[in-house]
């Protein structure tokens, strides 16, 4: 795991719609603890999946990332919903 790397990929690909956490597209589906806990996206394999594959309007980034990057990115939007986005 490489948080750093992680923080790294989500500015290059991810902080134009989830910019500290939150959703330009959809407002109700933001990176906030509870939201993604309530959408069951708060472990490592859910949020890897969804970045890997993409949904509704946000696209897929499997074809884009590597494995290690899509869970080195999952880890850190992960931990900085535990910080609130702070």
């Amino acid at each position: 795991m490489d948080i750093i790397n992680g923080e790294k990929i989500f500015v290059a690909n991810c902080s134009s719609c989830h910019i500290k956490g939150n959703n330009i597209i959809n407002p109700d589906k933001t990176l906030k603890k509870e939201i993604l806990a309530l959408n069951g996206m708060n472990n490592i394999s859910s949020v890897a999946y969804q970045v890997m594959n993409g949904k509704n309007a946000m696209p897929a980034f499997g074809g884009r990332l590597s494995d290690s990057d899509i869970e080195n990115v999952a880890n850190y939007i992960l931990q900085k919903s535990r910080e609130n986005w702070e």
